[in-house]
């Protein structure tokens, strides 16, 4: 009798990810993506009550290549999201992906304990979560 693999958020997450202040402007933040390569930072906290935030690349597009506004006089605060809808670490992919659907997001931030860990999308849960299923090559 075989046993069913749960696979949980902390297998697939990318635990490479940056924290940055809402105060930098979009252009830092582009920078800051282009040198991690990545689509998205996470807004740090400004106090221990404040709530997570999120920048995405779709953000910048919508809100200033769009709106046809300076990326070097808009700061990451006025176009982020916030509050972000977390993960948890444990949870089932399986829901994550549900979660998303429901929600309407693409990523999320993983947050443990109140801290994030890590980050997971789409692409993390398919191609590193399905693929360990995956034996037809062995």
């Amino acid at each position: 009798m075989s046993e069913e693999i749960i696979l949980r958020v902390r297998d697939v997450m990318k635990t490479n990810f940056d924290l940055v202040d809402g105060r930098m402007t979009i252009m830092e933040a582009l920078r800051k993506m282009k040198h991690v390569e990545t689509k998205s930072l996470i807004v740090d906290k400004r106090h221990e009550d404040d709530e997570y935030g999120m920048l995405l690349l779709s953000d910048v597009a919508k809100k200033v290549l769009g709106m046809d506004r300076s990326p070097d006089r808009i700061n990451v605060y006025e176009i982020m999201s916030k509050p972000v809808l977390a993960v948890d670490p444990g949870m089932d992919i399986r829901y994550c992906a549900r979660y998303f659907e429901r929600f309407g997001l693409s990523r999320a931030p993983v947050v443990d304990n109140g801290k994030v860990v890590g980050i997971v999308s789409y692409t993390d849960m398919v191609l590193k979560g399905l693929v360990k299923f995956d034996n037809s090559g062995d």
